[in-house]
């Protein structure tokens, strides 16, 4: 499929190329991230004009999310999927209700989870896995070695690590080649070290509430701002805003085109 130039140029991740600015996808479920959205036809509308319309080809879920919710919906909205559409999914959280997360990293559940999330989503591989969380009962070597099994075995293409330190990227390297870090990075929230380090490995990083939970949408300079603050950050970065409006989606797509247009691959 031949694309047009994504708002923020292209960034590769998980030996792809594709669009630099994701879609988060944490919003599109009930409150408290529980269940399925108010609105099932506007999440589906989402996914497929951040795909079809707005060319983005880097979609980021979880199976946490509803749980279970979001990537039922992704099957439904883009299967059959482009061939250059890359979705991440993460595991290793269990919902043990509203607004309630709890790390889980024994080897088999992690192993169930992703046997799970291939089913929703229908496909024969994740390309791209994160370790959602480190569970701190679980040694760290444990969590990636059983996910670096998963990935020889052909069920898992590259695997990543979300909300982690240097010191565990560090750590988990020794087992693994990290593919991307997702953690936490905004205006609001600027200071994390693993941006650096990152950068230095040529490691993708993957700011996630890259908005502040749409705060900075409506503070001074809104999203297009707070997005090319992060993504002057170094070419590395590449964040996944969400939303659960396809309106909100084409404005903040629009917030970016006028100044990223001239961007070549």
């Amino acid at each position: 499929m031949n694309r047009r130039q994504p708002p923020a140029g292209w960034i590769l991740l998980a030996g792809k190329r594709v669009s630099r600015l994701g879609l988060g996808t944490m919003r599109l479920t009930g409150a408290g991230t529980w269940g399925p959205p108010r609105d099932p036809d506007a999440a589906i509308r989402i996914l497929r004009e951040a795909v079809h319309i707005h060319g983005i080809t880097h979609i980021d879920t979880a199976d946490a999310y509803g749980p279970h919710t979001v990537e039922e919906l992704i099957r439904r909205a883009l299967r059959p999927y482009p061939a250059d559409l890359l979705i991440a999914t993460k595991v290793g959280l269990v919902r043990p209700g509203p607004d309630w997360w709890a790390p889980l990293g024994r080897p088999t559940y992690l192993r169930s989870a992703v046997e799970a999330s291939l089913r929703r989503l229908s496909v024969g591989r994740l390309e791209l896995c994160y370790l959602h969380r480190v569970d701190p009962g679980v040694p760290l070597e444990e969590q990636v070695g059983e996910l670096r099994t998963l990935q020889t075995e052909g069920k898992i293409g590259h695997v990543g690590l979300s909300k982690v330190t240097v010191d565990q990227i560090r750590a988990a390297s020794a087992e693994i080649q990290v593919a991307a870090v997702q953690n936490v990075l905004n205006q609001t929230e600027p200071d994390d070290p693993a941006v650096d380090y990152c950068r230095v490995q040529q490691i993708p990083y993957i700011p996630y509430r890259p908005l502040n939970a749409g705060t900075l949408a409506t503070a001074e300079g809104g999203a297009g701002e707070a997005l090319r603050w992060l993504l002057s950050l170094g070419s590395h970065i590449a964040p996944i805003p969400g939303t659960s409006s396809p309106d909100h989606l084409k404005g903040l797509i629009g917030t970016l085109r006028p100044v990223m247009s001239a961007e070549r691959p």
